[in-house]
């Protein structure tokens, strides 16, 4: 059994039933069954068009329960003809599940878990096991998305923006259980690019291609982590590198630029430096000041501090971190970061245990902690 192509042909198959009429959560019920039924019956007797084999039982099964429930007889209207089977287009299906899986009444979390059980095709214990939850717990936050979306038409395209930050929320979750998060926000969103011309797209697969480059450098044989400026290079994955930074470079010449363009230009740069000290920060000051006009972001206005810390000297740094405010997550850190850099290193192991106690992060305190030890150490 082919667990790839079932994964892949799910949502387009949930599209053509919800494009049909069928209601999110019976559409995917009805997909589910079709996919149990797939898995006791392809083995002996593999269908030619898998697809279509997939919509022909899923839709069945939808209306052998729409027409077993009495409640729902209004729907006999809607589903009453069964449309012949055949070829289906799917793209515009599939997008129609990522706009309705991102659908704004729904909370981030939500909306994270719909997209990948609906459109990802991930089981909901794999999913639970990727947020360490319980699988009951992640079982009642998608009936309840389901619920919530269910019913929902699309009369108006649907926000871009939206969909691309929830799978950037997928991808941020990287790696825990047996799903891969970071790779399959990757291959989510190249299913969205291959189905949608849009630069921003384009720029969010490029950033998750620049940053997922880097991940083997990222934490050392002991689990901790490795700044980026201590990352052994060689171990970046330069082909992921490239396409990343050809994609990139397409979108950029749109001249439509957005968050994600800017900040997979800023990950670009990085990747280009052959050693830490040849990184481009004045470039990547600059690309700093156009994220912060597109978003105004205090997390950006923190980040560029660290880089004016870089390009103009640790000083500039700190004064430009003193125009923030102190609660914002790692301005502590990133405080500790830029005395050290100025020879203050009693502030900073200060800083940096202090850093530790309030990170909810097990690597990150780890590696501050180890930074404020090394500090005293040389005290």
């Amino acid at each position: 059994m082919d667990d790839v192509l079932l994964r892949s042909l799910t949502p387009e198959v949930l599209g053509v039933l919800v494009r049909r009429g069928a209601d999110f959560a019976a559409a995917e019920d009805a997909v589910q069954d079709a996919l149990v039924e797939a898995v006791r019956a392809w083995p002996a007797d593999p269908p030619r068009d898998p697809k279509g084999w997939l919509i022909t039982v899923a839709w069945r099964r939808f209306l052998d329960a729409t027409r077993a429930d009495a409640a729902r007889r209004r729907r006999e209207d809607v589903v009453d003809e069964e449309p012949a089977p055949g070829p289906v287009t799917g793209v515009d299906d599939t997008l129609r599940l990522y706009f309705l899986c991102a659908h704004p009444s729904l909370t981030p979390s939500s909306a994270v878990a719909l997209t990948l059980r609906a459109v990802g095709g991930l089981t909901t214990r794999q999913i639970a096991q990727a947020y360490l939850v319980p699988e009951a717990t992640m079982a009642q936050r998608i009936s309840r998305a389901k619920r919530t979306v269910s019913g929902v038409r699309f009369d108006s395209p649907g926000d871009v923006a939206t969909v691309l930050r929830v799978l950037y929320l997928v991808f941020n979750e990287g790696y825990s259980g047996d799903v891969d998060l970071a790779a399959e926000a990757i291959r989510l969103t190249r299913q969205l690019a291959a189905g949608i011309d849009h630069p921003e797209v384009a720029g969010l697969l490029a950033l998750m291609l620049l940053h997922h480059a880097r991940r083997a450098a990222r934490t050392a044989a002991d689990g901790s982590l490795v700044p980026l400026a201590e990352q052994d290079r060689d171990r970046w994955d330069t082909a992921l590198i490239a396409e990343g930074v050809g994609i990139l470079q397409a979108a950029l010449a749109r001249d439509r630029l957005g968050e994600f363009q800017a900040q997979a230009a800023i990950a670009a740069l990085h990747a280009d430096a052959r050693t830490a000290a040849e990184t481009d920060w004045v470039q990547i000051v600059e690309w700093y000041d156009e994220l912060a006009r597109l978003t105004d972001s205090p997390v950006v206005q923190l980040n560029r501090a660290v880089a004016v810390g870089e390009a103009d000297g640790p000083r500039a740094g700190l004064a430009a971190l003193a125009e923030l405010d102190e609660t914002l997550p790692r301005h502590t850190a990133v405080a500790a970061y830029l005395h050290e850099r100025d020879g203050d290193l009693a502030t900073a192991a200060r800083l940096y245990a202090e850093a530790a106690r309030r990170s909810s992060d097990a690597a990150e305190r780890d590696h501050l902690v180890r930074q404020a030890a090394r500090l005293n150490a040389r005290r």
